[in-house]
This record gives structure tokens, C-alpha cells and sequence, in this order.
């Protein structure tokens, strides 16, 4: 079949709405719009040694002359290494807890460059009011849980003069496993998960990008102080209100959570993909 004949975008479109529909109508971004919550994000992506961090910026083509736009930065986890080895770095980030998290991990840094934060969803971003192209290099970490990724992504390519980095999942990820097991038993239906790599290769093939792909295991760790703080934090994800259901999120928890120390630890895996290009390669 012809890749030029599918609708790549609108396929997206039709998951992704089937993705909000099954879960309540929220993306996974809401659990984080608490500066508590933020935070928590922050320290959650520092585990591992920070091996999530390290392997993408170790990963990008920076200079100390490079021009970076981080869409979907959260509290910089990413970005505030990036500024230090850059001239300019804007972060574009839509929840006000996430950017004042990023704000006080800049003040608690000595020697970073320019950096601009942009408060607002990147489907709204002005890049004319917004932002200051071109960037030398744009990407967006796990971030474009978006209804148009087509739009997203051309508006990404548009402020590049080098290279676009689009990092997304493959297969099932461990939190799709563990939605598609209890909703039938919290809420009795089924949950969808949201669209995947494929749908974003396909959409780039169509709009003749061709681009590189890096597909890598990944491990990650949620650590909370007891099983109870695990339970509190993956309530509202798993909309467990009752006490009914949160005795169903516990027992499933219980399953997996380990202890680590004076800490329980509940373990995640998923397969993730680097998607990237440059400019002017490969029809770009």
C-alpha cells in the first residue's frame, strides 16, 4: 500500500481520542500539576544515576555555540544540563508547577547561559510572539502526548536550522500493562493506550522525512517512603477514589512494589525510540 494514500496523522488523531476516551478524558501530564508533584518528577528522573538525562543529552550534537528549544521540558531535568554546555536554551513547558520546579532548579545552579522559559502548550506557541528561530537543535523528551502530531511536529522542523530529536514509546509500556489490568476491575471497561512510534515514522515517511532511529530498553523507578505513598500517588492516575478501589491499587502494587533501603520502590519498564533528522538530509 502506498504510504502517501493513509491519513498517518488522522490515524494518530483517532488513537490518541480513543486513548482520552478510555481513560477519563486526561493525559498522564495532569498527575504532575502540583509543585509537590513536580518535584517529585525531578527527583524521579535523577534515579538511576540519571541515566534517562545523561543518555539524551550525551545524545544531542551540542556546542557551546548551539542554539537548543526543549518542547515539554517539565522542571528541566534535561534542559538545565543542556544550558550549561550552550549559548541559549528556551524551554517550552505548559504546566505552572513544572516551570516554577524549573525555575527553582535554575536558581540553585551557578553558570548557566541564557535560558528562556515559555509557559504555555506547544500547540499554542506563537513563533513569531514565543520564540527566537531558528535553534540549532529542537527536540521534545516523551512530551507530545498531542492530539495533532502532525501540526506538532512540522511547527518543531519549522524553528530547526539543524537537527529535530523526537523521543516516544514502542510496544506496551509497563504503566499501559498495569492500566489495561485494572481498569476492567476499577472502572469495567477497557483502557486504550495512547498511539506509539509507528504512527510517528509512518506520518514522517508520508511527509518525505526520512529519519534515523535508535531504539533502546529502558528501566525506571518510582520511590516512595512506604506502600501507602505509593498508593496516594497513583490514585488520581488510575482515578482509585473509593476505598474500593484503592484496596484494588494496592493489591496490585503490592505485587510489584519492593522494598530499598528505608524506601519501596515500584519498579517500570518500557522500550523508547529516538527519532531524529537533520535538516536538508534525507529530504528533510
Amino acid at each position: 500500500m502506498d504510504q502517501g494514500t493513509i491519513d498517518w496523522n488522522g490515524v494518530w488523531k483517532a488513537q490518541w481520542h480513543e486513548h482520552q476516551r478510555s481513560s477519563k478524558g486526561t493525559t498522564d501530564g495532569g498527575m504532575w500539576d502540583t509543585v509537590e508533584a513536580a518535584r517529585s518528577f525531578y527527583r524521579m528522573a535523577l534515579e538511576n544515576n540519571g541515566e534517562r538525562v545523561r543518555k539524551t543529552v550525551n545524545n544531542l550534537p551540542l556546542t557551546p555555540e548551539s542554539r537548543v528549544l526543549d518542547v515539554g521540558a517539565g522542571p528541566g531535568a534535561i534542559a538545565i544540563p543542556i544550558a550549561r554546555q550552550v549559548r541559549h536554551l528556551t524551554a517550552v513547558e505548559p504546566s505552572a508547577a513544572m516551570c516554577s520546579v524549573f525555575e527553582e532548579n535554575l536558581a540553585a545552579e551557578e553558570g548557566i547561559g541564557s535560558v528562556r522559559i515559555v509557559q504555555k502548550r506547544w500547540e499554542d506557541v506563537s513563533v513569531e510572539g514565543d520564540l527566537e528561530p531558528p535553534y540549532d537543535i529542537v527536540f521534545a523528551s516523551y512530551s507530545l502526548d498531542l492530539p495533532d502530531i502532525g501540526d506538532a511536529i512540522r511547527k518543531m522542523d519549522a524553528v530547526s536550522s539543524g537537527y529535530v530529536f523526537v523521543y516516544w514509546f514502542a510496544g506496551t509500556t509497563s504503566w499501559d500493562a498495569m492500566s489495561m489490568a485494572l481498569w476492567p476491575r476499577l472502572h469495567g471497561s477497557v483502557f486504550v493506550p495512547s498511539p506509539k512510534c509507528d504512527l510517528i515514522y509512518n506520518l514522517l515517511y508520508s511527509m518525505g522525512i526520512y529519519p534515523n532511529i535508535e531504539v533502546f530498553p529502558f528501566r525506571h523507578i518510582n520511590r516512595f517512603p512506604d506502600l501507602d505513598g505509593a498508593v496516594q500517588h497513583f490514585s488520581p492516575r488510575y482515578f482509585a477514589e473509593t476505598a474500593e478501589q484503592k484496596e484494588i491499587l494496592r493489591e496490585y502494587l503490592a505485587r510489584y512494589a519492593r522494598p530499598d533501603g528505608d524506601t519501596v520502590i515500584v519498579p517500570g519498564t518500557s522500550t523508547r525510540v529516538r527519532i531524529w533528522w537533520k535538516k536538508g538530509d534525507n529530504g528533510a
